[in-house]
């Protein structure tokens, strides 16, 4: 397997980072990087590690890592996943409180224990992290519940001060979004593309065929993310198989940005034609400058959530039905 890290591996030019993927030789990994600089978003720190895991970490190592700014993978945790020790000497204290690095999350319990202890580190407003902590909450929640993935999720995030903004990064191992929905939606889920469209749709799970989820189970987690993305005019991205879902940025001269249930409405590009990746990764920017009340937030979404959800009821109740 393959992967170059470049000078600005971020997510709205997130396809020079995929097109370099190269699952093929799973037992070796070998990561090339710009020989002066990097710049990568956390997301794609975390699919080097699922890749990492996959080849093992004895067989895990860098090519030609001389860019000054390579300390922020020691930062990040990185090396903990390959065979090379850090080249870099890092202060332990530098920049203190700014990022959350490499972990691994299997279960609800160390999930929380996370959120716990690393949403302080962030040194934000408490009314600035309740954002942060129920979206990586969701992510942490959906790789659970969906991905049976045995390496759990891998988690990261990184705090830009400048732009007052936090970058996450959740990927997995596990099965993909496509077999995830293909056992209730097999119709919707014929390519990877659409899984992930389906999968975005409000109140479709990959648990049931049940309009709305189940009680444990609602279907709302992706499209809640999503619309807080779209709502804060923010990158998103969901990258499972073959099928790659990019929300991007929403023109900023409409002041109140509609909630779209179907993620064909909203500004994106798709592809279907990525390097295929057994697993998922779900990336986004969230900026913490809207001046909008968390709690508001979500009671919009949520109600655009239960608006979509009893049409869509609707409109398939009203299909003509025939006695055989």
């Amino acid at each position: 397997m393959k992967a170059t890290l470049s000078t600005a591996d971020y997510l709205r030019n997130s396809d020079r980072f995929i097109n370099s993927l190269d699952f093929s030789d799973k037992n070796n990994f070998v990561i090339s990087s710009h020989p002066k600089w990097l710049n990568v978003h956390p997301a794609f720190l975390t699919l080097l590690v699922c890749m990492a895991m996959q080849a093992g970490k004895e067989n895990t190592k860098f090519h030609n890592l001389t860019a000054s700014s390579g300390h922020y993978l020691d930062r990040m945790g990185l090396f903990n996943f390959t065979s090379q020790p850090s080249p870099y000497t890092i202060k332990k204290h530098e920049e203190a409180g700014r990022f959350i690095p490499l972990t691994i999350i299997k279960n609800s319990t160390e999930q929380s224990k996370f959120i716990t202890d690393m949403i302080p580190l962030l040194h934000l407003p408490a009314d600035k992290t309740v954002a942060i902590k129920y979206t990586i909450g969701e992510l942490v929640r959906n790789v659970i519940e969906h991905s049976h993935s045995d390496g759990g999720a891998i988690v990261a995030a990184q705090y830009y001060k400048k732009s007052n903004t936090i970058r996450i990064g959740i990927c997995d191992t596990g099965i993909g979004i496509r077999k995830s929905m293909s056992r209730f939606w097999g119709s919707h889920a014929d390519t990877d593309i659409n899984a992930i469209m389906w999968a975005l749709m409000p109140g479709i799970s990959g648990t049931t065929n049940r309009e709305g989820g189940t009680e444990e189970n609602a279907g709302a987690g992706l499209f809640f993310i999503k619309s807080i993305a779209q709502v804060a005019r923010n990158y998103f991205m969901i990258y499972s198989g073959s099928g790659i879902y990019k929300l991007l940025l929403h023109d900023k001269r409409i002041m109140n940005p509609k909630l779209h249930p179907n993620p064909e409405d909203d500004e994106h590009s798709k592809r279907n034609d990525a390097p295929y990746f057994q697993g998922t990764l779900v990336a986004i920017d969230l900026s913490l400058n809207d001046g909008e009340n968390f709690t508001k937030l979500l009671s919009n979404i949520r109600e655009a959530y239960g608006k979509a959800v009893r049409e869509r009821k609707k409109a398939r109740y009203k299909q003509p039905r025939f006695i055989q």
